[in-house]
């Protein structure tokens, strides 16, 4: 055994001709030696900050080598009782710990498959924290981009000078993404909560610290341009861990509460100050993560001139509203001055809500398709709708939140002061879910959505007709409508078009190979499988529809909810061939029986088929599938309609940590 050491530093001198590396012991320097044997690339006085340990073996066919290791500060003489019997002694018992742990998180009713994809899902999420470091005023210093600094050249991340981020983080991919994105790890929080509550809540306040957030509220996308844009999930994030925890403890931890709303109220006012150009309630944010889903790239200058007003970003905020009304009413119990914040969010969903739904041909609702699209406003004021049916256009749906009678009745005077500007202003309830008096669904629940029944039956329409959207493995990105009708428009003599695109992607537009036009995207189909689930609270199972499109097979939302996660899940288990879709034609993990069972969660998946795509590792939030076993292995349709989430705002001085989950408390997560 050789220790090989170098500086963790980037050989510049590498990728940037004519740099000069600080050290001549750079961070690919242990590569060198071992693929090149380049023995001047590691440092012969075994020192540095990076470090790997050389083995060499030569292991014949069908022969077994084993490494044993141990970090101790021990003497070699001491060390050789390490290896001894206790070693084995050590490993089983950890792995006893292991199989009963997983054991009692796993549902009784998941198959051995399904609970093998939920514990390789969860150890993939545990697997891929990692410490990341970056210091934004020393990294621009370096670059010459520091603008406390005369003379200093505007680049990428000038703007973050005050970052210093210094964190053990979920990253999306440790082996080809190994830095956070934000809304990546709002998604991690729920794998990881199953497994340690604790660090999920760590991950959600990391992104609003003030050594990551910026001064002006917006916060941190990823490390290669922080200042991108990436959806507001971090509120409906922090609700779910919150009554997660209810869950698991009977008490809500306040002082998370108290502190994730006060900064996030900081990244709303960032959003409606920067993000809604005019003051019209409609948002752009461009991208917003869905890297080449439209026919423009959303976060450049049009092309025609103009805005777009954005039907996912409109959409975003409007569930961004219902999410810190809600936990201003958790935080009113303990405060009753957060009362005011309850109205305040109340009238922004109200205002948006307008907006988004305004009717016309200037309005992102489209009659006529029974969809919603983005809206192209041009130099001149006019709009055009651009009628490419993608998520864009079922982002709306999830825009929805269950109101419980217990949640109106402690807090009477904000519903009192709510009910009188709704009296003032009716027009602002014309077009949105009918509720309110006489108006309740299930249990006195009321409802507030963005989109209305009519319109609701109109979009699952296409969200279920497996010609469009559904999938055989979740819903698609983009409706496969397109694959014979690609939407075209041409400017000044250039066509810029569309195509259902089920596997990679043809244009270099926002990511490459990160591909939003067809293809399935686990964290959209976790908010959609939430967002029926909502509508069935109300609902109940007088609200049915055809699933799919075109069967003749009715069905109650739950059991759509439960359809699209059946096909999201059989993603990676095996089908009646006993293949795994998720590997598609590899067929040494389809038929070797040494890796047929060990599952790798995809960054995408392919629209017709369910094959793995794009990263290999991505676990982050394709890990959620965990989720999805855990939940519908262990509420069923009248349990949920039964209790809802009214027991979330009971407190039971009985429960604690140490109780079991009973399936009325798993009800709550899935909220």
């Amino acid at each position: 055994m050789q220790l090989l050491f170098t500086e963790n530093e980037t050989n510049h001198e590498k990728l940037f001709p004519g740099t000069k590396n600080e050290s001549p012991y750079v961070k690919d320097g242990i590569n060198d030696y071992v693929i090149h044997g380049a023995q001047q690339a590691v440092n012969p006085k075994n020192q540095g900050t990076k470090a790997a340990a050389l083995y060499q073996l030569v292991v014949g066919a069908g022969e077994t080598s084993e490494v044993r290791l141990r970090l101790t500060k021990k003497s070699e003489e001491a060390m050789t009782a390490l290896f001894g019997k206790d070693f084995e002694t050590v490993f089983e018992k950890r792995v006893g710990e292991a199989d009963a742990f997983y054991a009692s998180i796993t549902p009784h009713s998941a198959s051995a498959d399904e609970a093998n994809v939920m514990r390789q899902a969860l150890s993939g999420m545990l697997w891929s924290k990692q410490f990341f470091f970056f210091d934004g005023d020393n990294w621009l210093d370096e670059h010459n981009s520091n603008p406390l600094h005369s003379g200093y050249h505007n680049a990428r991340n000038s703007e973050w000078y005050h970052m210093l981020n210094m964190d053990i983080i979920s990253m999306p991919d440790k082996w080809e993404y190994p830095w956070y994105a934000a809304w990546d790890l709002a998604f991690h929080t729920l794998p990881l909560s199953i497994v340690d509550p604790d660090f999920a809540k760590n991950q959600m306040e990391l992104m609003l610290r003030g050594l990551y957030l910026h001064p002006n509220g917006q916060m941190p996308a990823y490390e290669w341009n922080f200042s991108d844009v990436n959806p507001p999930v971090h509120a409906w994030a922090t609700l779910f861990l919150h009554r997660s925890e209810m869950t698991l403890r009977g008490e809500a931890d306040v002082n998370f509460l108290r502190s994730t709303f006060n900064k996030l109220l900081i990244n709303f006012t960032w959003w409606v100050n920067r993000k809604d150009r005019f003051g019209k309630n409609v948002f752009e944010g461009g991208f917003l993560g869905l890297d080449n889903i439209g026919i423009f790239d959303r976060s450049a200058p049009l092309p025609t001139g103009g805005n777009l007003e954005q039907a996912d970003g409109t959409a975003w905020m409007a569930l961004f509203s219902q999410n810190m009304l809600n936990l201003a009413s958790e935080l009113t119990v303990h405060d009753s001055s957060y009362d005011e914040m309850i109205v305040k969010f109340a009238q922004h969903f109200l205002f948006i809500a307008r907006a988004m739904n305004k009717p016309g041909n200037d309005g992102m609702w489209d009659e006529e398709d029974g969809f919603y699209y983005d809206l192209l406003r041009l130099p001149d004021g006019s709009a055009v709708r651009l009628k490419v049916r993608s998520l864009v256009g079922l982002l709306p749906l999830c825009a929805t939140s269950i109101v419980e009678k217990v949640q109106r009745d402690r807090i009477p005077e904000a519903m009192a002061t709510i009910r009188e500007f709704e009296r003032r202003m009716p027009e602002l309830l014309e077009t949105i879910h009918a509720t309110g008096e006489g108006k309740f669904g299930v249990n006195e629940r009321g409802i507030l959505a963005l989109v209305n029944e009519d319109r609701l039956r109109k979009i699952l329409s296409k969200m279920l007709d497996e010609n469009e959207f559904l999938g055989p493995h979740g819903i698609r990105s983009i409706s496969k409508f397109h694959q014979e009708h690609p939407y075209v428009m041409h400017v000044e003599g250039q066509e810029f078009r569309v195509d259902y695109l089920p596997a990679e992607s043809d244009t270099g537009m926002f990511g490459g190979n990160s591909n939003w036009r067809g293809p399935v995207w686990m964290p959209i189909n976790i908010m959609l499988v939430r967002a029926l689930q909502q509508y069935y609270l109300y609902y109940g199972d007088k609200f049915q529809v055809e699933c799919p499109t075109g069967s003749g097979n009715m069905m109650n939302l739950f059991e759509v909810s439960k359809e699209i996660s059946h096909r999201l899940i059989s993603t990676y288990t095996r089908g009646a061939n006993g293949k795994r879709p998720v590997y598609g034609g590899t067929e040494k993990f389809q038929n070797d029986p040494n890796w047929r069972d060990l599952i790798l969660f995809y960054e995408y998946y392919h629209g017709d088929n369910g094959a793995g795509l794009g990263a290999s590792h991505q676990t982050g939030w394709s890990g959620v599938v965990a989720k999805l076993i855990q939940i519908f292995g262990q509420v069923d349709a009248e349990q949920l309609l039964k209790d809802g989430i009214k027991t979330t705002f009971v407190k039971d001085k009985k429960v604690t940590g140490k109780k079991k989950r009973t399936v009325k408390k798993i009800t709550e997560e899935i909220i």
